[in-house]
């Protein structure tokens, strides 16, 4: 399979020739919605309107910088059959998990938060006792963000490695984000070090892989290693992608690297997330949606039904609150 990787996916410009020569056709994720429940377990949660503003999105970005709320994103979403969303930290202050909480309580679409509590810092045991108490309170978010750096970290800093043993214990999980070769092998050793905890990779296939044919080699090695650790999962998210400036909306573009992920990982370790409303930057979120829905489908029932909610119980134990959101047994 490696092999099969390296000559038909990572070369770019093969990628590209051949998508940039197909058709047009990205299909209508407005029709036929799945006939299965789907949780999203990637959107953000933000109120530009507030007083003092948000740290992210920047304010001269036309397409995100409007309030994204529960109700926003319900009316996007509950048309194509998604029942539930998790959030995830879209800013490193502290009182903003708290901000998202409270905003989570009013609308039952939503079923739990990754918050932003930095691992390795003093006050982090505080912080997650604090947050722990609420149920909704999922897990946290790590990786290159907010100028912080996992790699680093879990190299040098003992802490950050006996925080995530805390986290843990607590029975919460960790999402790593803006991936890169040595994100992922760090996540390796993390698993290593940590053994217990639920990890769940995030964007990946944003992220394009190493074309070097050694450092592919090793990459691929990082990945079916993780593929193996009982408490990983990979979430198919930012999945569409631009090339010299101009959205690719022909589902060929995407199957190589969709095929790559599920043979790599299998049915029982995808999720869906949709990264709503970053995702506003590609397309609108029927066509986001789109791409996955089809290629998940396709596989049939049953795989259909672990990618878009099942595996996502296992990964984040999310709070059912809602009669249409799913139950395992």
């Amino acid at each position: 399979m490696f092999e099969r990787y390296n000559n038909r996916i990572v070369n770019r410009r093969t990628f590209v020739a051949s998508a940039s020569a197909a058709a047009l056709t990205m299909p209508n994720a407005v029709e036929a919605a799945p006939t299965i429940p789907v949780i999203d377990t990637h959107i953000h949660l933000f109120d530009t309107n507030r007083p003092g503003g948000v740290p992210w999105p920047p304010k001269d970005n036309k397409a995100l910088y409007k309030p994204a709320l529960p109700s926003r994103y319900r009316a996007l979403a509950a048309p194509l059959g998604i029942v539930g969303a998790i959030e995830v930290e879209a800013s490193p202050l502290l009182e903003d998990n708290q901000w998202i909480l409270d905003t989570m309580a009013a609308d039952k679409i939503m079923v739990g938060t990754v918050g932003d509590l930095e691992a390795g810092k003093p006050g982090f045991a505080k912080n997650l006792d604090r947050f722990k108490r609420n149920k909704m309170f999922l897990g946290i978010r790590c990786g290159g963000l907010w100028g912080r750096d996992m790699v680093s970290d879990v190299a040098s800093n003992p802490q950050f490695i006996a925080d995530l043993k805390l986290l843990a214990q607590a029975g919460l999980e960790l999402d790593t984000a803006n991936q890169t070769p040595a994100l992922i092998k760090t996540t390796v050793k993390v698993t290593d070090l940590v053994p217990n905890l639920r990890i769940v990779v995030d964007h990946l296939p944003q992220m394009n892989p190493p074309t070097e044919p050694a450092a592919l080699k090793a990459y691929m090695a990082d990945l079916r290693e993780l593929a193996k650790r009982p408490h990983v999962y990979f979430k198919v998210s930012e999945v569409l992608r631009k090339v010299d400036g101009k959205l690719q909306t022909d589902p060929k573009f995407y199957k190589e690297r969709l095929d790559m992920f599920w043979e790599t990982f299998g049915p029982d370790k995808l999720l869906y997330g949709s990264d709503w409303p970053n995702s506003d930057n590609w397309a609108p979120y029927p066509q986001v949606f789109a791409i996955v829905r089809d290629y998940f489908m396709a596989k049939g029932q049953a795989a259909a039904e672990k990618f878009f909610w099942k595996n996502s119980i296992a990964a984040y134990k999310w709070v059912h609150r809602d009669p249409s959101q799913p139950k395992l047994g």
